[in-house]
């Protein structure tokens, strides 16, 4: 293998969890440029359709993927039905006395597909990955350690900040509390937020003097052995490949 990888990655991730993380994420970063500079719904048509292949490689559950696509659809599913009506252009139809312009549709199109195409991408190449390799990769990739250090410490605690939140919400109903629509729950909801933080800021404190006591010097040890191979190699020609033939489309 072209990697030591977490089991995680190996087992769940299919093909593509054989292939040398740092050529994921590249991948990754080369395959979402390609789609979002193109236009034509022919070529990100073309590029959905890859992201698709993707995703069955890395044999992510369909259905799961799916929803959670669809999921973040729904955060710009306003925007999308809202274009037509807003941005000036040929009247293809008119709703309520509103006029949606054929200009709108194409662009409410455009933004529907890049952004399933580059998230289904993400969730195929670099999603199949445990958060470990993620860093490990990003360090080899010569990103800033602090960044690195800060995606593996949220990593390993955000549970830990969610079970004493659980505790704060726990002992905040002990005592008879009851949100609704009222300056005092929204009062409450800001003492949990301060309180949050003000913990987090304690724990980190104590966190950072255990580290240093057993001699942490700024720097994690990584054993994760990176090498390129023939199979990373390939991957990389296939998924340059792929974003060629959807800017060849685009261009057409």
């Amino acid at each position: 293998m072209a990697a030591v990888l977490d089991g995680d990655d190996h087992d769940h991730a299919g093909p593509i969890g054989r292939v040398d993380p740092r050529a994921r994420i590249v991948a990754a970063v080369v395959f979402a440029v390609a789609v979002v500079s193109c236009r034509q719904p022919a070529a990100l048509g073309l590029g959905l359709g890859f992201a698709f292949a993707l995703m069955l490689l890395a044999r992510l559950p369909v259905a799961a993927t799916l929803r959670r696509m669809a999921a973040m659809d729904l955060f710009v599913v306003v925007m999308l039905l809202t274009l037509p009506f807003t941005m000036p252009g040929d009247v293809v139809f008119e709703l309520a006395g509103f006029p949606a312009s054929r200009q709108g549709l194409d662009r409410a199109l455009e933004i529907a597909l890049k952004a399933n195409a580059v998230v289904l991408a993400l969730l195929a190449l670099v999603g199949s990955m445990s958060p470990v390799t993620l860093g490990h990769a990003l360090h080899r990739l010569r990103l800033p350690a602090n960044l690195v250090h800060l995606l593996l410490f949220t990593v390993r605690y955000i549970d830990v900040l969610h079970q004493e939140y659980q505790r704060l919400r726990t002992a905040m109903t002990t005592r008879g509390f009851r949100p609704s629509t009222s300056l005092h729950t929204l009062r409450s909801f800001g003492y949990l937020v301060g309180m949050m933080l003000v913990r987090a800021l304690e724990r980190s404190e104590r966190i950072l003097a255990a580290m240093t006591c057993r001699g942490f010097a700024g720097t994690f040890p990584l054993f994760d052995d990176f090498r390129l191979g023939g199979r990373d190699w390939a991957f990389a020609a296939l998924v340059l490949s792929a974003c060629a033939m959807t800017v060849a489309v685009e261009m057409l």
